[in-house]
């Protein structure tokens, strides 16, 4: 090997390197051969239960982990949680024939901790598209953005009163909403209007699910549903949330389906612009976890309105595109891990 082609080498950035838990010794060493094609990544481990991820977690630093859900012994989602706590800064993306269309299961790995979920296809599908699906996964889960921050940002803002709060999010999004939710107390009574990154069959499970972790009953939005006090409403997976004025009589929302500049359905910012003419500064933005830049726009009505913008920090985000973004462009008034975004809100209660 030439000596040039050495030394780039030597100063490349180290490969990320992957655990894979299967508990399929085929499955285990096609998910490996998949991930080192190409040499992007490095196989550190493969191990065929959570007992013994565990035990290479405490030993062995890895950068991603790749999850099958459907193991004897302790499942991968019962699991789940202690992966992510042992596992550090790595990320977890579930690779388990369970996470078909529409599954619950997908929803609870989600907000379980897991960055991400993909589909094992059986039989000759484990092959083909599927391997290049995987490594635009691994990908993205891997890649760490850094973007600047503006000197604005306060770590904890001086905000007045506020009558709703308005969240958007995509990968990873659903685990930091569940760190969030479980600070907010009951006795919070604003509502809390949500637009995550999911499949419109999804919503029906995603609504379940904040509802057990915000405490509150959970809608998902409808066309000319009102608001209500202490309720939180999602997003449906195939349409935009707008919110419309009533003028005393409070606010309503409509199901927009036009195309935006961002190309997400739903998407953040239709969401945040609409509920800023509204509520002008009375109105908390949050954008969490997510890739892309979905919510810039909608961030930027918000405060153009006199209203108030906190994204998640990028230590505790999967993917810090959408809050990245925010932040980037100033229009952040703080930037927090979701958990004291949730003591934040939970302020206003008290």
């Amino acid at each position: 090997m030439p000596a040039s082609s050495r030394l780039l080498r030597r100063n490349a950035p180290p490969q990320p390197r992957v655990l894979i838990v299967d508990d399929s010794a085929v499955a285990r060493a096609v998910l490996a051969r998949m991930t080192e094609d190409g040499g992007q990544f490095e196989v550190a481990g493969a191990v065929a239960n959570i007992g013994d991820a565990l035990a290479f977690l405490g030993g062995e630093r890895v950068d991603l982990i790749l999850l099958d859900l459907e193991m004897p012994g302790i499942d991968g989602l019962t699991g789940l949680p202690d992966l992510v706590a042992t596992g550090g800064d790595a990320r977890v993306l579930v690779v388990s024939s369970s996470c078909d269309q529409g599954a619950a299961t997908t929803v609870q790995a989600l907000a379980l901790g897991a960055a991400d979920t993909l589909v094992k296809p059986g039989g000759a599908g484990f092959a083909g598209r599927f391997a290049e699906v995987l490594r635009e996964r691994m990908t993205k889960l891997t890649e760490r953005r850094h973007e600047p921050i503006s000197s604005r940002i306060v770590e904890r803002p001086a905000i007045g009163r506020f009558d709703i709060v308005a969240i958007g999010a995509s990968t990873g999004g659903i685990h930091a909403l569940s760190a969030l939710l479980r600070v907010v107390p009951r006795t919070f009574d604003r509502p809390i209007l949500i637009t995550q990154h999911l499949p419109a069959s999804f919503s029906p499970y995603f609504a379940a699910q904040m509802a057990v972790l915000g405490n509150r009953p959970c809608d998902v939005a409808g066309d000319r549903m009102r608001l209500h006090p202490g309720r939180i409403v999602v997003a449906p997976g195939d349409a935009h949330i707008v919110a419309v004025s009533l003028g005393d009589s409070g606010c309503a929302l409509r199901l927009s389906r036009e195309l935006v500049a961002n190309g997400n359905m739903p998407s953040v910012d239709p969401m945040l612009s609409s509920l800023a003419d509204v509520f002008g500064p009375r109105l908390l933005a949050v954008v969490l976890s997510g890739m892309g830049r979905d919510g810039l726009e909608g961030a930027e009505a918000v405060r153009r309105a006199g209203g108030t913008v906190v994204v998640q920090d990028e230590a505790s985000s999967v993917v810090w595109g959408m809050p990245g973004a925010v932040a980037g462009a100033g229009h952040a008034d703080a930037v927090m891990p979701p958990e004291a975004i949730g003591e934040m809100i939970a302020a206003q209660a008290r």
